[in-house]
């Protein structure tokens, strides 16, 4: 189902998927210019939900406006936390635990957002470390702010960067991969799966 859910920023669009009995809420946004058909952003839905995960797919306010440009970081922030109490306020989601996560951009919302969401976990697909061939301005700053499990799934031959390991951050490099992670959509799948079940539904309470 497609729900439009109001923001300071405008209206976002939520493509909400929800299996019976669904053992927890995966919330995930898009890149900068692209949106949420992106080949990894599809393989995590069918994944998520053979696996009894409900998806949300949230497109931002910018993008539903026609935008390719995205907004302020404090606007993306603010649009995505408003989607995210709008979920857990819906029948049927209130009680589910929450992972958020995004590729690129929609990576950094979930991440720079983690601890306000109070999300369970947090997937980061290609994240971007810095600007392609600057690696001096560092986003890593932002990876490192969620007080929860995160799961990166980087390209091998990624522009952005690969962040290194740290405590509480799973790696998941994928050999040969870039950017758009395209070829690599169901490795990327089966790792966040794997993480969400692991981090997030074996905790359920």
């Amino acid at each position: 189902m497609q729900l439009q859910i109001d923001t300071p920023s405008g209206a976002a669009l939520v493509d909400l998927d929800r299996p019976r009995a669904a053992a927890a809420l995966l919330v995930i946004g898009h890149g900068a210019g692209g949106g949420i058909d992106a080949p990894d952003l599809r393989a995590v839905r069918r994944a998520a939900l053979a696996e009894g995960i409900a998806v949300a797919r949230v497109t931002q306010p910018y993008r539903v406006a026609g935008r390719r440009a995205p907004a302020p970081a404090a606007r993306l922030d603010e649009a995505w936390l408003a989607v995210l109490a709008a979920l857990r306020a819906r029948r049927g989601l209130t009680q589910l635990p929450v992972a958020v996560g995004g590729r690129s951009s929609g990576a950094r919302v979930a991440c720079r957002t983690a601890a306000t969401a109070r999300a369970r976990a947090v997937v980061a697909l290609a994240f971007p470390v810095h600007p392609p061939g600057r690696p001096e301005v560092s986003r890593l700053a932002e990876l490192e702010l969620p007080p929860v499990p995160v799961l990166v799934v980087q390209g091998e031959r990624d522009p952005f960067g690969l962040p290194p390991g740290a405590p509480g951050r799973e790696l998941v490099v994928v050999p040969g991969a870039d950017h758009s992670l395209r070829q690599a959509s169901a490795v990327v799948a089966d790792a966040v799966v794997r993480f969400v079940t692991s981090t997030v539904t074996s905790a359920r309470v």
